[in-house]
């Protein structure tokens, strides 16, 4: 096995923030390309938050651990196996690893990923929302107007400003599905749940995502879950499978997302265990092009909620992969009939 890894600069349509991050306009993802002696590739990518400690520079340092001959598309198991001895952190560049190892093994079978997962996938089923990230008035009607042909929107709130942002948001679309992310911006129970009563009054809002922060003791979880008039989702707060257990009393769901768990194999554990604990399952994403949205989208099966648009609200994405024709996820024009089904574009560096 050979294995080769490169950055690039995804740029964003419009500056992206949060309650927890400033405005930026692109960011810097890593992929990872495995190579076998017979001829089988797989590509991965990694996204790193500094949230969970890991950045661009901790996954150059762990890519650079791993000895690429104790890599095998026949085993997966066993690779990741020996990326945990490695270090038992490093999600980030696991994932990228692990997203490579699956695409490459599928392809090896002769399957798509979902197909070699157990999984399936339905076509016309599974709707993913349309981010609008923190700001002015302005810019947020401006976004909403461009995110028209999505049925569902997710905003992200958490400010001082939460009640303008709606405001403009309902100027433009009043009945639209609409999920909120606080991304862990009110800090007291008694806050949120002020926020949250407020929000309710909308009855088009789905559910609320990561209210409060993530270290927020599990019995003002519990106190705000028992009040809540809206269905809470934890974020920041699940980040693999064994946090299900302590989800299960401070929220109604959780948000999978690849880049915390390692990859497709962390995260299919991760809904799993979700589900059995009856919660609400979501997959999300960071600001990601479509190695990792695709990636997602091949768990689909498994999810309530889907939340993976980044790519489309970046203007450089160096690969093609699943698409969201009016925001419903589908494979049928994928480039490639196996692994992943991604395809690089020329923008992609040589």
């Amino acid at each position: 096995m050979k294995i080769n890894s490169f950055q690039f600069e995804l740029h964003l349509a419009h500056e992206w923030a949060t309650a927890g991050s400033a405005a930026k306009k692109g960011r810097v993802v890593t992929f990872v390309e495995l190579n076998s002696a017979d001829g089988f590739a797989g590509v991965g990518e990694s996204a790193p938050s500094s949230r969970y400690g890991e950045t661009l520079e901790t996954v150059v340092a762990f890519l650079k651990k791993v000895d690429p001959q104790k890599l095998s598309f026949d085993d997966v198991a066993a690779s990741m196996a020996y990326l945990d001895r490695i270090s038992p952190n490093d999600f980030a560049a696991k994932a990228a690893v692990n997203i490579a190892l699956l695409d490459g093994a599928a392809k090896q079978a002769g399957q798509a990923v979902y197909d070699f997962l157990g999984l399936g996938f339905t076509e016309n089923k599974h709707v993913t929302s349309y981010t609008i990230g923190i700001d002015t008035p302005e810019k947020v009607r401006q976004k909403v107007l461009e995110a028209a042909s999505y049925p569902m929107l997710k905003c992200k709130v958490g400010v001082p400003q939460d009640r303008e942002i709606m405001a403009a948001l309902r100027s433009v679309a009043p009945t639209k599905r609409l999920c909120i992310d606080a991304n862990e911006g009110w800090k007291t129970k008694e806050a949120a749940l002020e926020k949250i009563e407020w929000f309710a009054r909308d009855p088009h809002i789905e559910f609320v995502e990561q209210p409060m922060p993530a270290g927020t003791s599990a019995q003002d979880l519990a106190w705000l879950k028992q009040r809540s008039p809206l269905p809470l989702f934890a974020d920041e707060s699940f980040i693999s499978a064994k946090d299900a257990a302590f989800c299960v009393d401070c929220y109604h769901g959780v948000n999978v997302k690849l880049i915390k768990t390692g990859g497709i194999s962390g995260g299919f554990e991760a809904l799993q265990a979700a589900r059995k604990a009856g919660l609400k399952t979501m997959i999300g994403c960071m600001i990601e092009s479509s190695v990792l949205i695709t990636a997602g989208a091949h768990l689909a099966e498994l999810a309530d909620y889907l939340d993976i648009d980044t790519n489309l609200l970046i203007t450089n994405d160096p690969y093609r992969g699943c698409s969201a024709p009016n925001g419903i996820i589908s494979f049928a024009g994928a480039p490639e009939p196996t692994g992943l089904q991604v395809r690089a574009n020329l923008l992609r560096p040589a």
